[in-house]
């Protein structure tokens, strides 16, 4: 998943940086929040093209720690790019993030509803990781309102293999300084730490449903689909991206040998083409 910093990497600034940072950023791209299902949803948004993209960050994660290169680099003639940060996560705060049994249900109709907020009545999903899989629940239950879903690094459930990977990370006392600041820098050590546990806890639950998600792939069915995956993924199962393809009529599988689980940040031109073509084929 995308938490597991060992194979994730997530630009921040100092701190005495980041005001001005901000500011700068905000100065090109719409920074805002919208009051949306009882929270404040912290977004971004970019460009003016027709075909509206919102982009799912991976757990814990947020627009500015997963999806700078797409946010600065996707077409901005062809595409609206909006980035989010689900409630307790990132911007998207307060509330603190919780785990209960729903919860990527729970995020998918607030990316849904944001992007109604905002005034979009069709768009596309791109969704990675923990983000892939709120982006399937989404499209599973809003087929007419998805045009297109890319996702990639994402489970289609959780086996006994991705549990013991989940408990070999889940004592952040164990991880170097180095792995935890980046996050820390984010959420404070004492928020991290917690947050990271209800995690572990609350994704470890799925471990007993050997149904996944419980997406509708009836519905899926008909909806163009971009399934992707690096081959030196440490975190994702090759298993994961066979299934979905195997469930998803229709859909497309694409592999990058060198990708790990942060293909689209390391190899961010061939992602970003990739995505593009398929997008408006």
């Amino acid at each position: 998943m995308a938490l597991v910093l060992l194979r994730r990497r997530i630009i921040l600034c100092k701190p005495h940086f980041r005001k001005a940072m901000a500011a700068d950023f905000c100065s090109a791209v719409t920074c805002g929040k919208k009051h949306v299902n009882g929270v404040d949803l912290y977004y971004e948004q970019t460009g003016k093209g027709k075909h509206a993209l919102l982009l799912f960050p991976g757990a814990l994660g947020s627009t500015r720690t997963d999806f700078g290169p797409q946010i600065k680099l996707l077409n901005k003639e062809r595409f609206t790019v909006v980035g989010w940060d689900p409630r307790g996560y990132g911007q998207s705060r307060p509330p603190d993030r919780d785990f209960p049994a729903d919860f990527f249900h729970r995020d998918a109709k607030d990316a849904v509803d944001l992007m109604k907020t905002l005034g979009f009545s069709k768009f596309s999903l791109l969704g990675w990781s923990d983000g892939g899989i709120t982006a399937l629940i989404a499209a599973a239950a809003n087929p007419n309102v998805i045009h297109r879903l890319v996702v990639w690094g994402a489970n289609a459930f959780v086996s006994k293999q991705d549990l013991e990977l989940y408990n070999a990370v889940r004592d952040i006392s164990k991880w170097s300084a180095r792995m935890r600041q980046p996050m820390e820098q984010v959420y404070g050590a004492e928020v991290f730490a917690k947050t990271w546990e209800d995690w572990v806890v609350g994704i470890s639950e799925f471990g007993k449903k050997p149904e996944g998600w419980e997406t509708n792939s009836t519905i899926i069915l008909y909806l163009p689909t971009l399934i992707i995956h690096g081959e030196k993924d440490p975190m994702v199962p090759g298993f994961h991206p066979q299934y979905l393809h195997e469930h998803i009529k229709g859909s497309r599988l694409h592999l990058m040998p060198e990708g790990k689980h942060n293909l689209h940040l390391r190899y961010a031109a061939e992602f970003n083409k990739l995505v593009e073509d398929f997008l408006e084929e």
